[in-house]
């Protein structure tokens, strides 16, 4: 008999084990697949974002936002478009350099990676409640490539293989190794190409008839390429929904790249030089009347020559804006200053760092430069974890475009009814 009870309470006994142990292995699967939303005010944890990939549908450059189509479960998706919004210090890379959304064309296929909306009152974009393959809740972007960009900056390339000409019906044949991590494409792809194909080479720009013309490629049939390294631009198809690409814009040469990737630096820079140099507020040491020492971060993301305006003893100007980066009239309503100290520990002056031999980061949203600017009187928008706009001396002291500014209190919170049906 005790034999008995003793066998039956050590039966019992692991199946409480058991059951334990699926319960403990369940809640950490749960809270593992939790979205993540950002703390307001501050930089999040990369890591913790989520990836996703889609073709651009829309863009409101303004307000950094825009909707893109996402490829999910092998396929897109023609429900409900994932509508979403660039985090204030969200990075957008395009041809491998900075870019804005303004750069980028519609139909780019793009890879980006996304949090939960760090505030759901002001939100830009409208809030998913609920969790499904078409619309995924994390819609706020602290990172949009293009595939060149993430080619470059993962060292990858294209493979080429096989090019079959046949008139408006032809095709190349291309292989990478998975450069786009979770959810990216990988392996051989065949993508089509025709007349509206852009083909850079060297500092030149061609189309298939010049290729065919050199005899480069074949005027009709196929083509073996050799896996010769390309880089490509994928865009819409008529078969998108089959997961199928067309190619905008073939590289055929590392030095192809870099023109193209220069000329969008410079774009860059002087969109950043005449908008200023977006930034959080990290801490601010108030003097005597009104005055004040307002340190802040650099967002990451930008070219690196801009840091590199960024010295002790220069004078400057720094304007309050929203978190789309939106100002009012910085060059009114901006306050002048002067930096006391560049660094990557403003706090830790010996051991500062130039911002022009520091490495600037790209996903992070945090650049680990430190800007402390004295001003003579603080302003209300310069508070721990706002978003604000600096400018060295040596940059136009100007207003952006009237669309770009922020003209009323309505207009501080822009509505996401351009979003609905």
């Amino acid at each position: 008999s005790n034999y008995r009870k003793m066998k039956r309470l050590i039966r019992f006994s692991i199946l409480l084990c058991c059951l334990a142990t699926i319960f403990v292995f369940t809640a950490f699967d749960v809270v593992a697949d939790e979205p993540y939303r950002p703390p307001v005010g501050q930089f999040p944890e990369f890591e913790k974002s989520k990836f996703f990939r889609g073709e651009l549908v829309f863009v409101d450059h303004v307000n950094r936002r825009g909707s893109l189509r996402l490829h999910v479960d092998g396929h897109f998706h023609e429900g409900r478009l994932h509508h979403f919004a660039m985090l204030p210090y969200g990075a957008i890379w395009y041809r491998g350099a900075p870019a804005e959304l303004r750069d980028i064309p519609i139909g780019t296929v793009l890879y980006g990676r996304f949090f939960l909306p760090p505030d759901e009152a002001t939100s830009v974009v409208p809030i998913v409640r609920q969790k499904n393959v078409t619309t995924p809740p994390e819609n706020h972007a602290i990172l949009l490539e293009d595939g060149p960009s993430l080619c470059l900056r993962q060292k990858k390339t294209w493979r080429l293989t096989k090019v079959n000409i046949r008139g408006d019906k032809s095709t190349l044949v291309a292989r990478i190794e998975k450069p786009h991590g979770k959810g990216g494409l990988e392996g051989e792809h065949e993508f089509t190409i025709d007349g509206s194909t852009r083909i850079w080479r060297n500092r030149e720009l061609l189309g298939i008839d010049d290729l065919i013309e050199e005899k480069v490629w074949p005027q009709n049939g196929e083509m073996v390429a050799k896996d010769k390294g390309v880089y490509l631009a994928l865009t819409w198809h008529p078969r998108y929904l089959y997961q199928q690409f067309h190619v905008s814009d073939l590289w055929l040469d590392n030095k192809a790249m870099s023109v193209a990737t220069e000329r969008q630096r410079q774009t860059h820079i002087r969109h950043i030089k005449t908008r200023w140099m977006p930034a959080m507020v990290h801490s601010v040491k108030h003097g005597k009347f009104g005055q004040a020492k307002v340190t802040v971060d650099l967002f990451a993301g930008m070219d690196a020559s801009l840091y590199a305006d960024f010295k002790v003893g220069v004078g400057g100007k720094m304007a309050a804006a929203e978190n789309t980066l939106r100002t009012w009239w910085p060059d009114h309503d901006g306050m002048d200053g002067k930096i006391v100290a560049v660094g990557d520990a403003v706090k830790t002056r010996e051991t500062q760092k130039s911002p022009a031999k520091m490495v600037p980061q790209r996903m992070s949203g945090k650049s680990g430069i430190q800007v402390e600017f004295e001003v003579p009187l603080v302003l209300e928008g310069f508070r721990p974890g706002r978003i604000v706009r600096l400018r060295p001396q040596n940059w136009p002291n100007v207003k952006p475009p009237v669309e770009e500014r922020v003209k009323g209190i309505q207009d501080r919170f822009p509505s996401t009814d351009v979003f609905r049906k």
